[in-house]
């Protein structure tokens, strides 16, 4: 259990399923941040979200998950040096520092594991409120896919590569 600006993140377990899926839902249905298919069932989301080489933690204020992040390699061989993460949040934990929390403690986790940088792959450029919190984590953009994503409502939108070293010179073996 990790205390991270007020918000306690632990691991995920089977028993946080329901709370999981209530954050994932709302997310994948409106189809507007993740390449994941918008009617995506109940089991097959939580496997993804669970599945290796990823582990998976909730953020809980006052005893109530709001938040959910999995944390793992992002690619296997030369590429597993380097961390990947995703991120949800209950809509009532908007403001209160939860994304924050969880954004923090994956690259604190992700850190204390040996991955010497985080990326992010695939990150839909109209989420404003992402693209920004991940900024002042600390994340850049290392480029841009010209309309990479369709989205639901504008269309084509542009995906960003953002990345952020952990620790070290990532480019020692």
């Amino acid at each position: 259990m990790n205390v991270q600006g007020g918000a306690v993140i632990r691991p995920a377990t089977a028993t946080d399923h329901d709370a999981i899926w209530d954050i994932l839902r709302p997310v994948y249905r409106a189809g507007e941040t993740y390449c994941i298919p918008r009617d995506i069932s109940r089991d097959a989301a939580l496997a993804d979200w669970f599945a290796p080489p990823f582990t998976a933690f909730v953020a809980e204020l006052d005893g109530r998950v709001m938040g959910t992040s999995h944390v793992g390699a992002n690619r296997p061989g030369g590429g597993s040096h380097v961390a990947n993460a995703s991120f949800a949040t209950h809509p009532d934990a908007r403001g209160r520092g939860v994304a924050r929390s969880l954004v923090e403690h994956a690259k604190s986790w992700a850190a204390g594991q040996g991955f010497r940088a985080m990326q992010f792959n695939f990150v839909v450029s109209t989420n404003a409120d992402a693209v920004h919190l991940w900024q002042k984590a600390g994340f850049e953009v290392a480029g841009r896919l010209p309309g990479a994503f369709l989205h639901p409502r504008l269309g084509p939108v542009d995906a960003l590569v953002m990345f952020q070293t952990l620790k070290g010179d990532t480019h020692e073996p």
